[in-house]
């Protein structure tokens, strides 16, 4: 097996739902050893987020959760209930003895057990704690839960998405997934490993402090650029761009399809592929500043002869053009789409209940140390007696006196656990 980008180092991942489990799943994929701590009895809230369901090997549904599978690729799964002493006691040996940990409890949550920054720097100063939060470690509303959806609204992000208030359908839309807890696992991942970096030059961990309202601010991007250059507030254009135009939807004889024309070059080879040569020396659209300008009268132009063809059609035709363009997918169709294939974007990782178990791959390609799939989503407490065993040295006595009190429980498919699969 080659080598990769992060082995060696162990994470402990005490959060559950989607920005810190996303965080975890990317260093797993990039070969840290990442240990889920989940409550004993639920595990992840995830887990019981269906249907839809995992199929077994005889096409039956289980009981592992779609969404719980999309963000836990790659770890082992010990579950503790980390409000008894002896649990606290577990989670400290285990932080004692990692790189990383991960953890998404509402602020000072984990201050009563004893599983905060500052305890668990205190016996452990290399470690790097990440905290995710709706709002952050302070401020006025750092105590409040924090919700994708929620943040979506609060920093901006549904004022310039959905259709234009006076179209039909016209209004605030939230993003089709949860982008502000995807966006702050990106985030969380490169605090990570910068901090890890950091660590090679002064010894030492640190706390990052990682906030999907902080997150879902800093990633509108051009949008509040555009406001604080012009004190203008964006608006929602629905399919259509704020800075380029035409860069939207259209619609053809059979389905919709975009066009993307980022300059003033390719909106004369657009309007010459779609037999419209003169439109491109029309007074009102020869930079994108005057197309800006007259929006509405370049879209309606555009739309009543678009629809002259089908989408297959103008895709060719403006393809060949050298001008962006692309028809829109659905999920299925996006999956079986050449380039998606060819990149290898699907991945088989084998889970105990589906051998033929598939999952959309990392997008991860490095050339010298390429992500791995080591292990498919852990179903709950499938590793805790390997983990107390292997890493914490526990007697099997002793774990059997832990999930007899239920401190730990273990899943019943893998009491005794014995393939190794810890560093």
């Amino acid at each position: 097996m080659n080598m990769s980008a992060l082995d060696g180092i162990r994470v402990l991942d005490l959060s559950r739902v989607l920005a810190g489990p996303w965080c975890g799943q990317i260093l797993a994929d990039l070969g840290a050893e990442v240990i889920k701590v989940e409550r004993p009895g639920n595990g992840d809230d995830t887990r019981s987020w269906g249907p839809p369901w995992m199929k077994d090997d005889a096409g039956d549904a289980t009981t592992e959760a779609a969404y719980y599978l999309a963000a836990n690729r790659g770890k082992m799964s010990v579950a503790i209930d980390i409000s008894t002493p002896e649990g606290q006691d577990i989670v400290r040996e285990l932080a004692r003895k990692s790189d990383v940990l991960i953890e998404n409890y509402k602020v000072g949550s984990l201050d009563r057990y004893g599983l905060d920054y500052q305890s668990l720097a205190a016996i452990n100063p290399r470690l790097v704690y990440c905290s995710i939060t709706g709002f952050g470690q302070d401020g006025p509303r750092a105590a409040e839960p924090g919700y994708d959806f929620i943040i979506q609204g609060l920093a901006g992000l549904m004022s310039i998405t959905g259709e234009r208030d006076d179209r039909p359908g016209g209004g605030p839309q939230k993003v089709g997934v949860a982008v502000a807890d995807l966006m702050t696992g990106l985030y969380a991942t490169i605090a990570i490993q910068a901090a890890l970096i950091a660590r090679q030059t002064t010894g030492r961990g640190q706390h990052c402090d990682m906030a999907l309202l902080d997150v879902q601010v800093a990633t509108l991007a051009n949008q509040t650029m555009n406001y604080l250059s012009s004190g203008k507030v964006p608006g929602r254009y629905g399919n259509a761009h704020a800075n380029i135009v035409p860069y939207q939807v259209f619609r053809a004889s059979d389905r919709d399809f975009i066009i993307a024309c980022g300059n003033d070059q390719q909106f004369v080879a657009l309007c010459l592929a779609i037999g419209l040569p003169d439109l491109s020396a029309d007074s009102r659209f020869i930079t994108n500043a005057d197309r800006i300008a007259h929006r509405e009268q370049l879209d309606g132009l555009l739309s009543e002869h678009l629809v002259g063809a089908t989408a297959d059609e103008w895709v060719a035709r403006i393809h060949a053009a050298r001008v962006p363009v692309g028809a829109i997918n659905s999920i299925a169709q996006a999956l079986e789409e050449p380039q998606v294939v060819a990149r290898n974007m699907k991945v088989q990782v084998p889970h105990p209940q589906n051998a033929a178990f598939e999952m959309v791959a990392s997008p991860l390609k490095l050339s010298d140390t390429p992500v791995q799939y080591r292990a498919p989503p852990p179903m709950l407490g499938q590793h805790s007696h390997m983990v107390l065993r292997d890493l914490l040295g526990l007697d099997d006595d002793r774990i059997a006196a832990l999930v007899a009190s239920g401190t730990v429980t273990q899943h019943p498919d893998f009491q005794q656990e014995n393939e190794d699969i810890l560093t």
